[in-house]
């Protein structure tokens, strides 16, 4: 009987190990794997933070030592992904450690490309463009939203047409996610707010994706109960280890939803703002949100039913219309409390920019799954109605 290749869904993930203190295992899994020479890739902030040094102090104490990479920028930009990957080839590194937050992670996927498989990191952009196997990757998120610790999505800011590039393969899913909840500690409550609602934003389209399927359901939905659950009260206890560990659990949830789900246009016109005024995705991501689910919809009614439920919305008895404007508030609300009260406009999105960034963000990959077709228009409107 012949097999439809529609009706198949394929699942991806990471050995993870999860767990408060778990950061210390970083030496332990270099023994397991064998490697000598790794290059850990970190920013400023983490390192400030203690993180790096505590990870590079397990691998000295079992006698390796790492080559430190820091040259890594919010919404890291293809010169340092080659920098990096320069530094690794003359370091003559053999494997690749990640502290940090999303930019860190990414730079450090960047440069397994390179090392891997040569040529220049914009040249990987799309959809498995990757031939090679990159080299061992141990990761260690110090946010709570990215994901990219258990993601296929590589997101690198290319300088010069000034656009966030997504590069999605397998391949770039890390051998080993060390995922520690202690390590959140460090993030500053707007940082707490926005990555939270980036991790929201990943469960959101993971479920209304057209690539969903009822593993990834499975995923998505507990991040998104977990969320709404925990996330608003972190603001007042930010040194609550438990509400912590919960919002990296749901963190962790959303991306292997959306690793293998993919996204929508909220990630698209996000990573087209990110690109082109260096804004913090998180943020992006924050501020887009509700427009988008009130233009998806009419596309997806009962699975943003289910979504509305899942936030907490008791929905019997409403019509389409009503569930529409409540989930819109609901999430709208959920970012006030947080914290997260601007508009496009109020960081610096002016109407003459919309134009350069439709374009962009109709040329994404994210958007291939996005429930509703969208056309240039279709998405100037939303970001009008964000402004």
């Amino acid at each position: 009987m012949p097999v439809s290749i529609e009706t198949l869904r394929k699942f991806v993930a990471p050995e993870i190990i999860f767990g408060n203190g778990s950061r210390h295992l970083a030496g332990e899994y270099c023994k397991k794997f064998y490697i000598e020479n790794p290059m850990i890739v970190t920013d400023k902030g983490v390192m400030d933070a203690g993180w790096t040094d505590q990870v590079a102090r397990t691998l000295i104490e079992r006698n390796i030592d790492p080559v430190i990479f820091s040259q890594v920028t919010p919404n890291p930009r293809a010169d340092e992904v080659m920098m990096g990957a320069k530094i690794y080839n003359q370091a003559k590194c053999d494997a690749i450690i990640a502290v940090g937050g999303g930019s860190p992670m990414d730079c450090a996927k960047g440069i397994g490309i390179v090392v891997s498989s040569s040529g220049h990191i914009l040249d990987y952009e799309g959809v498995d463009r990757i031939s090679a196997p990159l080299p061992p990757m141990i990761f260690i998120p110090t946010t709570a939203g990215t994901s990219a610790d258990v993601s296929q999505f590589c997101i690198i800011n290319d300088t010069k047409r000034l656009v966030k590039i997504a590069i999605i393969s397998k391949i770039v899913i890390p051998d080993i996610a060390l995922i520690d909840p202690e390590t959140t500690t460090s993030m500053d409550p707007y940082l707490t707010a926005c990555t939270g609602m980036d991790a929201l934003a990943h469960a959101v389209e993971a479920f209304a994706s057209t690539a969903a399927s009822k593993i990834t359901d499975v995923h998505a939905l507990e991040a998104i109960r977990l969320l709404t659950t925990h996330l608003p009260r972190i603001g007042n206890r930010p040194h609550d280890l438990a509400l912590r560990e919960n919002i990296m659990l749901a963190s962790m949830q959303a991306g292997l939803a959306f690793s293998n789900a993919v996204l929508g246009a909220v990630h698209a016109m996000a990573h087209s703002l990110g690109g082109l005024l260096d804004l913090p995705h998180g943020e992006c991501n924050s501020l887009l949100l509700e427009h988008v689910i009130n233009f998806n919809y009419s596309a997806a009614p009962e699975r943003f039913k289910v979504i509305a439920q899942n936030l907490g919305l008791d929905t019997r008895g409403w019509g389409q219309r009503e569930t529409k404007n409540a989930l819109f508030d609901k999430i709208r609300s959920l970012r006030y409390q947080l914290g997260i009260s601007k508009s496009l406009g109020q960081v610096r999105v002016t109407q003459q920019d919309i134009p350069d960034l439709s374009e962009k963000a109709l040329n994404d990959a994210c958007l291939l799954t996005n429930p509703r077709k969208t056309n240039k228009r279709d998405i100037e409107t939303i970001y009008e109605e964000a402004l």
